[in-house]
């Protein structure tokens, strides 16, 4: 199917949830970046990214439906981790409990108003990327770090995640095994900030 903007949307739907395919985009490597609309917990990629807070405590938002569909596993391990404090920009590990993504990297993005937001956020895109080369991923599915109840702009944060990982893919066509990145939206207003970037980017690899 395609839109009246010439986005063409393919339809993925299963007995509980729908996904939209809303764009790609197809590095020279052939590589790629995908944004879809749907929900996170339920892509089939190799890792999901949590956008968590610096306790790992995963009580609200998409991180509370995380440990609802995956399990306590993943609060127990998290709870486990970096002597109870993540902080922000950093990327941890756990397995993804029922999740039908292999495991979960929980990034901690910043909170509007903490100072040096911009740089924050691109370093927990960077180390969720390099914690997923590391552990062998091929592909990957982030959320809109930060732009829900932390406040940040979401035009920014689709900007910094999408440029950082078009650059990700192309100068890492050998080092990194990941092949796709991919935005998991659920909300429109973030998805036409996204849909934005993806234009933009587009561009820039032609």
């Amino acid at each position: 199917m395609e839109t009246n903007d010439g986005i063409h949307i393919v339809v993925l739907a299963s007995a509980m949830t729908m996904t939209i395919i809303v764009d790609k985009a197809v590095l020279d490597n052939n590589k790629v970046l995908r944004l879809v609309n749907g929900d996170i917990t339920e892509r089939n990629v190799d890792v999901i990214v949590n956008a968590a807070n610096s306790y790992l405590k995963h009580g609200g938002g998409v991180a509370a439906a995380i440990v609802r569909k995956g399990g306590a596993i993943i609060q127990e391990e998290s709870d486990r981790i970096g002597g109870g404090f993540v902080p922000v920009g950093s990327a941890v590990f756990t397995s993804a409990g029922k999740l039908p993504c292999k495991a979960v990297i929980h990034t901690v993005g910043p909170r509007m108003g903490e100072g040096d937001e911009d740089n924050k956020l691109l370093r927990a895109v960077q180390g969720s990327l390099a914690l997923a080369s590391q552990k062998e991923f091929k592909s990957i599915c982030f959320p809109a770090i930060s732009s829900g109840i932390f406040g940040f702009p979401k035009d920014r944060c689709a900007k910094i995640l999408v440029q950082e990982s078009e650059r990700f893919l192309r100068q890492n066509n050998n080092i990194s095994p990941i092949d796709i990145i991919e935005f998991c939206i659920f909300d429109n207003e973030t998805l036409d900030c996204f849909k934005t970037e993806f234009i933009n980017v587009k561009k820039i690899i032609k």
